[in-house]
């Protein structure tokens, strides 16, 4: 569907009940006004879906697995359903396994600690964190930042033919880690062709779908990647729950992620004082401990609130809200949006960039204390690629008072806006509008900096 589809029907351009759609806030000058909540990228409101059935599935809260009770048993179909569900919105192998974690951090490091020995890992350095960290077990390889999708492509298969560490007459086992779409600019990656371009080579690679999946439609058995992680909290869940799903092999053969009941299948005392284990071979291996039943079935929730609302539907009114907000701040000559691939890239609700003789924390503070907006400023846990999008060391923020960089100076930091299905047009128009006013004349408010934020100063 077009953007000009999409403006014409108004069904597809309603945005979707989420919590907090009409809280206020107070303002700095005065009065209140609706919350425009502008950092979905760090954590996306919960849709009023989900809320309601996590509401109507709490008074028959349980114990999970091997409880005899009516309401132990509702809850364990309701946790094993909700790993059934997850499987189909993220159109799983036969085979493959879904694993509840915490987080997308947490998947990664459950894959981490499941690879084999000797395994070398390929991430490039324009990874979140939580992708970029995890192997500190493995040998890892770090590719520069490409500056085009083909150009990644090239980077990888250049990295995976020089690889030098023969084991018996062949290669040791290898893993490609990949985000699906940028948390800093929004831009989508060639997964698929990294993905076959890794098996080409005899590798697996991992998705890092945190910001892909609650955007678009992830396919494992199209996309043909190993594994996938997202979190729930970017999903429209609440904090705390999060996914790794694929390919069952590296997780039957690891040790469990953690130890303990519900990971084990038998335990036994030996003669010498010593304990032997039977640990399961399916995903409850990687579970161990009472598990998070209200976080599996809330993402299930939202996988399913999301499928019946059309990814197609979503995809084409979240372009119409990206074309709102990059048209917009294309008419201030003083804002630099940030990009690796150029302004024709295909991207997500996630725009960054540099506003010229600001501070960013200056900045992001005015558009909350004096509009209401919610937006995100700093280094967005990718420090190498903000160094290489901003051509400077990354650094933490000066004083909020002054400017971050004098005209014709490089930035230290960013600004980042983000939004998705359940944003409306008036936040984003308004966001557009703040940006354009402040640019033009200036804070209305003195801020000061405590405990490293920027802060609108009261003293007076």
């Amino acid at each position: 569907m077009s953007v000009s589809a999409v403006v014409a029907d108004q069904s597809v351009c309603a945005s979707l009940p989420v919590l907090g759609r009409d809280v206020t806030v107070p303002l700095v000058t005065g009065g209140e006004v609706t919350y425009a909540a502008l950092d979905y990228a760090a954590s996306a409101p919960a849709l009023q879906r989900v809320w309601d059935d996590v509401a109507a599935y709490a008074p028959y809260y349980g114990s999970v697995h091997r409880g005899a009770g009516y309401l132990s048993q509702l809850s364990t179909d309701l946790f094993e359903n909700a790993r059934r569900t997850v499987a189909e919105f993220l159109d799983c192998r036969d085979g493959d396994q879904v694993v509840f974690s915490r987080s997308t951090t947490d998947s990664l490091n459950l894959l981490a600690a499941a690879l084999p020995a000797d395994c070398q890992v390929f991430v490039f350095e324009t990874e979140h964190h939580a992708s970029l960290l995890p192997w500190r077990n493995a040998r890892v390889t770090y590719l520069d930042a490409p500056s085009s999708p083909r150009q990644a492509v090239e980077t990888l298969e250049r990295a995976l033919a020089d690889r030098t560490v023969p084991i018996e007459g062949g290669y040791g086992p290898a893993l490609v880690c990949v985000t699906g779409a940028s948390n800093v600019t929004g831009e989508l990656w060639p997964v698929r062709e990294l993905a076959a371009a890794a098996h080409a080579h005899g590798a697996r690679i991992v998705l890092d779908a945190a910001q892909l999946a609650p955007h678009h439609p992830v396919s494992v058995a199209d996309l043909d990647v190993d594994w996938v992680a997202f979190s729930g909290h970017k999903l429209y869940a609440p904090f705390g729950s999060g996914v790794l799903a694929g390919r069952a092999d590296w997780l039957r053969e690891a040790d469990p992620y953690l130890a303990g009941g519900g990971a084990s299948r038998k335990v036994a005392r030996r003669t010498d004082g010593g304990v032997d284990v039977e640990w399961h071979e399916s995903a409850a291996r990687h579970e161990a401990g009472s598990p998070n039943v209200i976080g599996a079935y809330s993402i299930a929730s939202a996988c399913t609130a999301l499928t019946e609302a059309g990814f197609d539907n979503l995809v084409a009114r979240e372009q119409y809200l990206i074309e709102k907000v990059r048209t917009g701040l294309a008419e201030v000559p003083e804002v630099r949006i940030l990009s690796l691939f150029g302004d024709d890239a295909p991207r997500v609700g996630v725009i960054s960039f540099v506003v010229e003789g600001w501070n960013s924390s200056h900045f992001a503070a005015a558009l909350s204390a004096e509009y209401g907006i919610g937006v995100r400023d700093g280094l967005f846990c990718a420090h190498p690629l903000l160094r290489t999008l901003l051509g400077s060391d990354p650094q933490t923020q000066g004083e909020c008072g002054a400017p971050e960089a004098a005209p014709g100076e490089k930035s230290l930091n960013a600004i980042r806006v983000s939004f998705g299905a359940g944003t409306p047009d008036e936040h984003v128009e308004r966001f557009v509008d703040a940006v354009k006013e402040l640019v033009q004349d200036g804070a209305r408010w003195n801020y000061r900096t405590e405990d490293g934020r920027c802060v609108p100063d009261t003293s007076a």
